[in-house]
């Protein structure tokens, strides 16, 4: 593992580079008070784990409402043309559908193909960081990178699959999606708790 692999959960002072499940939460909290297009893009962004510019990028083409999933351009590959789903809740494509009229745009062949988000990267940046101040969220992991990183730790602690991780992140090595598997902290100790669980059968009591 090198030193640039060896960051994408800690910074050279040891700070997380990600959001803990609470953070998560507290940001998705503080982006539903927040103008609707700067909502669904936080959503987006949250649900998917996928870069800034992947996000800016998406079109009402990319969106499918029958297979439930967002298609995504791995645009930080040499290749282009490269794309993945992921899969994504239900109620984050009706919010999608209600702020960007997608289903409509669908049909008609001037829009279809037309990006949903017409900000500049720098725009897009600085609207995360302030829903990211909003929900008291500060620090290296309070920015659309710490989102991304935020989705491989939880997807991880909730026994996602590392290969289907890798698929939704866009990897193209399984060793740099292993690496969110070093979580420290209270992530750690998540995992560590389902191997106590099988080691006597009992939940760990918390309580003092």
């Amino acid at each position: 593992m090198n030193i640039a692999q060896a960051s994408f959960s800690f910074d050279i002072q040891g700070n997380r580079k990600y959001l803990n499940q609470v953070e998560w939460r507290a940001f998705l909290d503080a982006a539903s008070s927040a103008p609707p297009e700067v909502r669904v893009f936080c959503f987006v962004l949250a649900y998917t784990g996928a870069r800034i510019s992947e996000v800016l990028a998406l079109s009402p083409a990319r969106i499918d409402f029958d297979e439930k999933v967002i298609v995504f351009e791995s645009l930080k590959k040499r290749q282009r043309g490269l794309y993945r789903r992921v899969p994504v809740p239900t109620e984050l494509l009706q919010t999608l559908d209600a702020v960007y009229s997608v289903r409509c745009r669908q049909k008609r062949s001037s829009s279809t193909h037309k990006t949903l988000w017409t900000w500049c990267r720098t725009t897009a940046w600085t609207r995360v960081k302030e829903v990211m101040q909003h929900a008291g969220i500060s620090g290296v992991k309070a920015t659309p990178k710490g989102l991304r990183h935020s989705f491989g730790v939880l997807a991880i602690q909730a026994g996602i699959p590392l290969n289907m991780l890798q698929k939704w992140l866009g990897h193209t090595h399984m060793h740099t999606t292993a690496i969110y598997a070093n979580a420290l902290g209270p992530e750690e100790r998540g995992f560590a708790s389902k191997l106590w669980r099988g080691f006597s059968g009992k939940k760990e009591n918390t309580s003092c």
